[in-house]
């Protein structure tokens, strides 16, 4: 843990690790204590340099709480939207250092208190505006950083084909697999014509007995590099009115498939000091999901097994990624049987899902999405959880399969 600790802590400079830990204190001590239990009659928040008490004060310690636990979030991932946010907020702050005291301290000793107070977050602030590179930096080509081939499965539609174009556009060759044959093909083509790399394509049906084995036999004179889990199905509808076979073909699926592919093939890696899985898990793992049931506890296996081989593989050279998407723009309604609804692009979902590899144990893919799985797997009690979930995929299922 203290290694850990020590290689994030290593990523920026010292006093923007000062940043960070005040901005934590803020977010998880001081604004919780302030807004629950600091009553209202001595409840104060200052903005710009101006006083404001009461219940007025209540209301604007939530923006407070929001910048600093945003703060807290994009010091710890150098995300880019720090910049400039950071520097403007920060400039507020000095802001209201050279304001306040002018404004309800008097004297000479209020321009020293303001000339000091705005001079320190105002160089904090130039410090921030400098500092433009730390958040924009650009993570290392994939085919430099974990080799020549990468396998996806699902590759034919959906977030399966843009992670292989994502690959494809940083110089790595493909591995397409999924059932669809005539679909791989034209990525394939599209992939060596647009790019330039190799591609093979392997047509299986992953969910029938021995699919997965048949598939690391195909790819066995590559140096898999990148391993992909993204082959998956999903189905609304109750429980007990599904075919059990069409059950255990989605565990196979969503389940062994992973675990069969990737104990076949994270042995070279670890060989190699080099490599990445990722596994394509859900929001919906993150929670009972009543017309979902089977999905959501088989997307929470993958979830699961990718954030503790994070762990596992630490130090290895490989790295292990547990990708939660919501709602997404493929087929995966549809099949699933849900009524349409508003997604979030597959290429924006790849992209963030790079972007973590590597940095974190599991992302989830979505602002909202991670509001929506963060208050509810750790604020909502689980009773309360499954039926306001039943309640709300009553409304995205047609209503002769609920």
């Amino acid at each position: 843990m203290g290694d850990w600790i020590r290689e994030r802590l290593a990523e920026r400079p010292g006093w923007m690790n000062a940043l960070l830990l005040f901005c934590a204190f803020m977010s998880f001590v001081y604004l919780p204590w302030d807004f629950f239990v600091k009553s209202v009659a001595l409840d104060e928040e200052v903005w710009f340099g101006i006083r404001f008490h009461g219940w007025l004060a209540k209301l604007l310690e939530l923006p407070h709480w929001f910048v600093y636990g945003a703060g807290t979030l994009g010091f710890w991932h150098m995300r880019r939207w720090m910049w400039p946010w950071a520097s403007l907020y920060t400039a507020q702050v000095a802001l209201g250092f050279f304001v306040w005291p002018l404004l309800y301290v008097g004297g000479f000793g209020s321009w020293l208190l303001a000339a000091v107070g705005g001079g320190l977050f105002g160089a904090l602030a130039w410090a921030l505006w400098q500092a433009r590179g730390r958040f924009e930096r650009t993570r290392p080509p994939l085919r430099e950083r974990y080799g020549d081939w990468a396998l996806v499965t699902g590759a034919s539609s959906g977030i399966g084909a843009a992670f292989a174009r994502a690959f494809a556009r940083e110089g790595v060759s493909c591995v397409l697999t999924a059932r669809r044959e005539d679909r791989l093909r034209e990525l394939a083509e599209e992939l060596e014509s647009r790019h330039g790399v190799k591609t093979r394509v392997v047509a299986a049906d992953l969910a029938a007995p021995g699919g997965a084995e048949e598939l690391v036999r195909s790819v066995a004179d590559l140096e898999i590099s990148i391993l992909v889990n993204n082959a998956g199905v999903g189905g609304a509808g109750p429980f007990a009115r599904r075919d059990p076979a069409w059950l255990r073909n989605m565990v196979e699926l969503n389940c062994t498939t992973p675990v069969v592919l990737t104990r076949a093939l994270l042995p070279a890696m670890l060989e190699r000091r080099r490599g990445a899985v990722v596994f394509v898990g859900s929001v919906a793992g993150s929670q009972p999901l009543p017309l979902h049931s089977l999905y959501s506890a088989t997307k929470s296996f993958d979830n699961l097994l990718g954030e503790a081989l994070w762990a596992e593989l630490r130090g290895t050279g490989v790295d292990s990624l547990s990708l939660l998407p919501g709602p997404t723009e493929t087929e995966f309604q549809a099949i699933a049987n849900e009524l349409p609804h508003a997604g979030e692009p597959a290429e924006q979902v790849v992209e963030n899902a790079l972007a973590a590899l590597g940095r974190q144990p599991s992302v989830i893919s979505g602002w909202l999405n991670w509001l929506r799985a963060n208050a509810a797997f750790r604020l909502t009690p689980r009773s309360v959880l499954a039926i306001a979930a039943k309640q709300v995929f009553e409304k995205m299922v047609p209503e002769n399969l609920r």
